[in-house]
C-alpha cells in the first residue's frame, strides 16, 4: 500500500486531535500543538569535488517550545521532504514530554543522499546548513542531533561552524558530539539502550521470558545493529534482520556482531551465510516474539500488520506504524511499545550531554547509563499504568500509544496553563 508523502503529518494531528478529546482538554491545546511555530526551508549552495555547484534544500521545523527549547535531530536523507519533517518534529515534542526532558520538538534535514558525496562535500553540506539557520539555533534556542545518516563528526562540523559564525564557543548548540568535543559518553548506543530497557520491562509486563525470545530488526544502522547485540546478551535469539536490500532469515539465530561485519563487507545483510533472503513484506511476517522496526516512518502498514506474529513490536524508529496499523495490531491484542518512549533514550542522553556541557563538567558510563535507566524505566511504568487504566474504562480498544500520548499532552498543556497561553475562563 503506497503511503502519500504528507500522511504522517496528518495522522499525527489526527492523533492530538483524538487525544485532547479523550483527557476532555480545552480546544486551544489541540490548536497550539497541530502545527510548528516555524518552519524554516532554506537551500544551500555546495561545490562539490568536480568543481560543479549542486544546491540542497534544507528544513528545520520548531514545533512547540513550552517546556523549553527545542530539540531534535539532523537527517541527511534523499526522502526528506515539508511534511515529514513537520510530523517528526511534533513526535519530538511528544518524545520530550513523556520522559520528563526540559525540551520542546524540533526536526532538521536535508534532501540529500550522502552516501553518493565525500567527506569534503558532507562537510561543505553541514557546514553550509548551519550558516544557513544559525540564527534559529543556539543551546538555549534550538539544539539539533544526530539522526539518519549523521553522527558524531557531522555534528563537530556543525558545532564548530556555529562557534565561528557567532565567534565564540557554544559546543551545546548540538549533541551527539565526539567525547573529545563536549561529547557525552553513552550517547552512541544511547538509543538502542532505551530501547533494549522498555523491551524488558514489556516483556516482563506479559510475562516473556527474554532468554527465549525470537526478535527480527528492520533496519540494521546504528540503533538496529546495537539493539540486536544489546538484546542477544539477555539471552535471545536474532532470527531475521533486513535493511534497504531485503532482509536476512535464519531461525535458530543469527550472531549480530557478524551480520554487522557482513554488512560492513558487503553493504547488506542479505546473503549472510547460513540465512535465507527474504522480501520486506516476507520480513514483517515471520514467525518471532519481538518486532523491532528501526528504519524509517511508515513501514508497518495495514496489510503487515496482519501479518505480524510479534507478541511485542518495538518503535525504535520515529513513526514507523500507520494509524490503519495501529488499530490492527491492537485489535490483535499485540503491545505496542510507541516511538515517542521506545526511542526516547536518544533525546534523554542528548539532554544529560547539554546538562554536562552548560556545567562544563562530565560524567561517568556508569552515572550516565544508571539516570538513562531510571528515566526509561520510570516513564515505561507511568505509560504503562495510563494504558492499562484506559483498558479498563473506554469501550473502544485503546493502545500504549494512546497512554504515551495522554501523559505527554498533559503535560504540555499544564505548562502551557501556568505560562498563560490557553487564555482564561
Amino acid at each position: 500500500m503506497p503511503v502519500k508523502k504528507d500522511d504522517s503529518f496528518a495522522a499525527v494531528q489526527k492523533q492530538l486531535q483524538r487525544i485532547v478529546g479523550m483527557l476532555n482538554l480545552e480546544p486551544e491545546v489541540y490548536e497550539i500543538l497541530k502545527e510548528p511555530k516555524r518552519v524554516v526551508v532554506v537551500s544551500i549552495p555546495v561545490e562539490m569535488d568536480d568543481g560543479s555547484v549542486k544546491t540542497f534544500i534544507g528544513y528545520r521545523s520548531q514545533h512547540n517550545n513550552v517546556l523549553g527549547p527545542y530539540k531534535g535531530g539532523i537527517r541527511f536523507h534523499p526522502d526528506v521532504y515539508f511534511e515529514e519533517v513537520k510530523a517528526l518534529s511534533v513526535w519530538m515534542t511528544m518524545k520530550c514530554a513523556v520522559v520528563g526532558s526540559p525540551f520542546g520538538g524540533g526536526k532538521g534535514g536535508i534532501t540529500v543522499d550522502p552516501r553518493k558525496m565525500s567527506q569534503r562535500e558532507l562537510e561543505k553540506l553541514a557546514r553550509g546548513y548551519v550558516r544557513a539557520v544559525a540564527n534559529n539555533i543556539g543551546s538555549e534556542k534550538d539544539i539539533p542531533a544526530p539522526d539518519v545518516y549523521t553522527n558524531a563528526q557531522i555534528m563537530a562540523w556543525m558545532a564548530d561552524e556555529y562557534s565561528k559564525v557567532k565567534g565564540y564557543n557554544d559546543l551545546g548548540v548540538v549533541t551527539g558530539k565526539p567525547l573529545n568535543m563536549g561529547g557525552s559518553v553513552g550517547r552512541n548506543e544511547a538509543t538502542a539502550s532505551g530501547v533494549m530497557i522498555t523491551i524488558r520491562e514489556a516483556a516482563d509486563a506479559i510475562g516473556l521470558k527474554l532468554s527465549e525470545a525470537k526478535v527480527a530488526v528492520q533496519g540494521y544502522g546504528n540503533a538496529g545493529s546495537i539493539l540486536a547485540t544489546l538484546i542477544d546478551g539477555h539471552g535471545s535469539s536474532i532470527v531475521a534482520v533486513s535493511d534497504s536490500s531485503g532482509a536476512a532469515y535464519n531461525p535458530l539465530g543469527m550472531d549480530p556482531k557478524e551480520l554487522l561485519q557482513h554488512k560492513k563487507e558487503t553493504g547488506s545483510v542479505i546473503n549472510f551465510p547460513g540465512s535465507q533472503t527474504l522480501s520486506t513484506d516476507e520480513f514483517f511476517a515471520v514467525d518471532c516474539d519481538i518486532l523491532v522496526p528501526a528504519a524509517l516512518e511508515n513501514q508497518i502498514n495495514e496489510e503487515r500488520a496482519a501479518t505480524i506474529k510479534a507478541k511485542i513490536v518495538a518503535e525504535a524508529a520515529n513513526g514507523p506504524t500507520t494509524p490503519d496499523a495501529d488499530e490492527v495490531l491492537t485489535e490483535k491484542g499485540i503491545l505496542l511499545i510507541p516511538d515517542i518512549l521506545c526511542n526516547a533514550g536518544g533525546v534523554t542522553v542528548s539532554y544529560f550531554e547539554w546538562v554536562q556541557n552548560n556545567y562544563s563538567y562530565y560524567w561517568t558510563a556508569e552515572e550516565v547509563a544508571e539516570r538513562l535507566e531510571n528515566t526509561m524505566v520510570c516513564s515505561f511504568k507511568e505509560v504503562y499504568n495510563l494504558y492499562t487504566d484506559q483498558c479498563k474504562c473506554q469501550t473502544e480498544p485503546v493502545s500504549m500509544r494512546d497512554g504515551a500520548y495522554m501523559l505527554a499532552v498533559t503535560r504540555l498543556a499544564d505548562a502551557m496553563r501556568v505560562r498563560g497561553w490557553l487564555g482564561h475562563p
